[in-house]
């Protein structure tokens, strides 16, 4: 998704096979963690590459079409950890809330073409990149949880059918919150 060439040469090929992109889903993300202090630029920039550069390669080479057709449902991934940040992930967590501030901006600029744009801002949902946590952080965060569980991929999953489905056609701009009530 960081290089712009390749995502353009993808999203033409789906828009020949298939006449239409009606639904995008922004789902890349990595993280490389470490304290600000200690921190490289290159770990600063392989997130904002993939996370921030990804979300805004997919999104621009898809609008065009949405607006030809005035329909369509842009769905971006974001994080608890871009609103309430997190140590250790100034970088992850600027880009996820730079994620919300993309969604709410360009639901404005697109919403009178029939474009609905929303995030999901996930908690703590058990995945690869929960899984590399030390059991102690783990716990500690599951105490802070109203609902005493992590989230599963699916609990994500069923988030975004329902922004990509009919029944949130009048919802854009908003950025669902799937955290068990971390966050609120």
């Amino acid at each position: 998704v960081t290089e712009a060439d390749m995502v353009e040469e993808k999203i033409k090929y789906i828009l020949e096979k298939y006449g239409r992109i009606d639904i995008l889903v922004n789902n890349a993300g990595i993280t490389r963690d470490a304290l600000f202090m200690r921190m490289k630029e290159e770990q600063w920039d392989e997130v904002f590459n993939v996370n921030i550069k990804g979300v805004f390669n997919c999104t621009k080479n898809v609008v065009r079409s949405m607006i030809k057709n005035r329909y369509g449902k842009i769905i971006n991934v974001a994080s608890v950890a871009g609103e309430m940040g997190n140590p250790g992930q100034v970088n992850y967590a600027s880009t996820k809330s730079g994620i919300i501030g993309f969604t709410k901006s360009l639901a404005k600029e697109l919403g009178s073409k029939n474009i609905n744009v929303n995030a999901v801002s996930p908690g703590f949902i058990v995945t690869n990149l929960t899984d590399v946590l030390p059991k102690e952080t783990k716990e500690k965060y599951k105490e802070l949880i109203p609902l005493a569980r992590f989230g599963e991929p699916e609990d994500v999953a069923k988030a975004v059918l329902f922004l990509a489905s009919d029944d949130s056609s009048y919802i854009t701009g908003e950025i669902l919150r799937i955290n068990g009530g971390l966050y609120t």
